[in-house]
């Protein structure tokens, strides 16, 4: 399995290096290449990229559904490609990372936004008939992020990465718990890359209009992915914090983005450790301050939920990934427990 892109650029103007980097004969030895894109800014990115690359094929890619990523594989095992890049948000990067494993050639990202830990990560969130699940995928092989498409996204996208990567405190947590509990085997180094990109973050004194905080944060973003491809799951970056997402995103779809719900499950997830194991280390009061200084929400009702939909969120999440064991499943809280903790947790963090 891949643990690590062959190269990894973040910089303005980093998807007009895009030719030189496929000319690296470890990526496609004899230049046949696809491009993938996705609607929106599909046409724009495209015609900036073909003078780099004016043999490539372009396709586009409707959206972050099974069917989707299906029928690009097939095109890509057609035409014989070497490799694909994909170009955009984590939607189209997911349906081209599993497009890619599918048609079984190696796949270069290219992230236009920084919303979630996607853009470089073994894990493909896809939508079916029957909901959205998340699949194994091969890891990009190596990843551009180019600022300033970044800064050309909605701010809200861009801030939405910080909830995702500060959530990989909480999962980091849960799985040591898992150890402690249940005997699950620990990687160290997926734990210590998860901690490093969420401890890198969380101390920046800077927020998005600055480009130094940009490379962090997407540097952030790859080594989750890279914590992912060592651990060959999703263990050190998705704990009770991404229950608590799923659960949202089943129950009340079109709640809020990924990486607005993973914040708030993260710090959720603190807050019962508070309440119910005693747990002080003032990581709560970090991660909450931290939410509030990018313009995150941090209580339900900060994306539209009522604390009885959030109660139900809470109770259906450990459903969302049967398994696994984080403190919500070590708790084991029935309604009327969970209903005064949410309520507990919205009087003291609600503005």
């Amino acid at each position: 399995m891949l643990t690590a892109p062959l190269s990894i650029d973040v910089r303005r103007g980093a998807i007009a290096a895009l030719g030189d980097l496929l000319a690296d004969r470890r990526i496609a030895t004899e230049g046949r290449v696809a491009v993938a894109v996705g609607p929106g800014q599909g046409d724009q990115i495209a015609e900036h990229v073909r003078p780099s690359l004016r043999d490539c094929e372009m396709f586009q890619v409707d959206g972050a559904t099974v069917d989707a990523a299906v029928e690009l594989g097939s095109k890509l095992r057609g035409g014989s490609y070497e490799a694909v890049v994909g170009i955009g948000g984590g939607r189209t990067i997911d349906a081209t990372k599993y497009a890619a494993t599918l048609a079984g050639i190696p796949m270069v990202s290219v992230a236009t936004n920084l919303s979630h830990d996607g853009i470089c990560s073994p894990v493909a969130s896809l939508s079916h008939d029957k909901g959205k699940g998340s699949f194994g995928v091969a890891m990009p092989l190596a990843m551009i992020v180019d600022l300033d498409y970044v800064r050309a996204a909605p701010e809200r996208l861009v801030r939405a990465g910080i909830g995702d990567v500060l959530s990989n405190f909480s999962a980091v947590d849960d799985w040591e718990l898992a150890g402690r509990e249940r005997g699950e085997p620990l990687d160290r180094m997926a734990l210590t890359l998860a901690r490093n990109a969420a401890n890198a973050l969380i101390f920046q004194p800077e927020s998005i209009e600055s480009d130094r905080f940009l490379t962090v944060l997407a540097e952030g973003l790859v080594l989750s992915g890279m914590a992912m491809s060592f651990a060959g799951s999703s263990r050190p970056s998705s704990g009770g914090d991404h229950e608590i997402l799923h659960a949202i995103d089943q129950l009340y779809p079109g709640t809020a983005n990924h990486g607005e719900l993973a914040g708030i499950g993260a710090a959720f997830c603190y807050h019962l450790r508070v309440a119910f194991l005693g747990e002080d280390t003032g990581r709560l009061e970090e991660i909450t301050g931290c939410l509030r200084r990018h313009g995150l929400p941090v209580t339900p009702g900060d994306v539209g939920l009522t604390e009885e939909q959030f109660i139900q969120a809470v109770l259906h999440a450990p459903g969302t990934r049967p398994g696994r064991y984080t403190v919500l499943e070590h708790l084991d809280l029935d309604e009327s427990a969970v209903t005064k903790t949410v309520g507990d947790y919205v009087r003291e963090h609600g503005q």
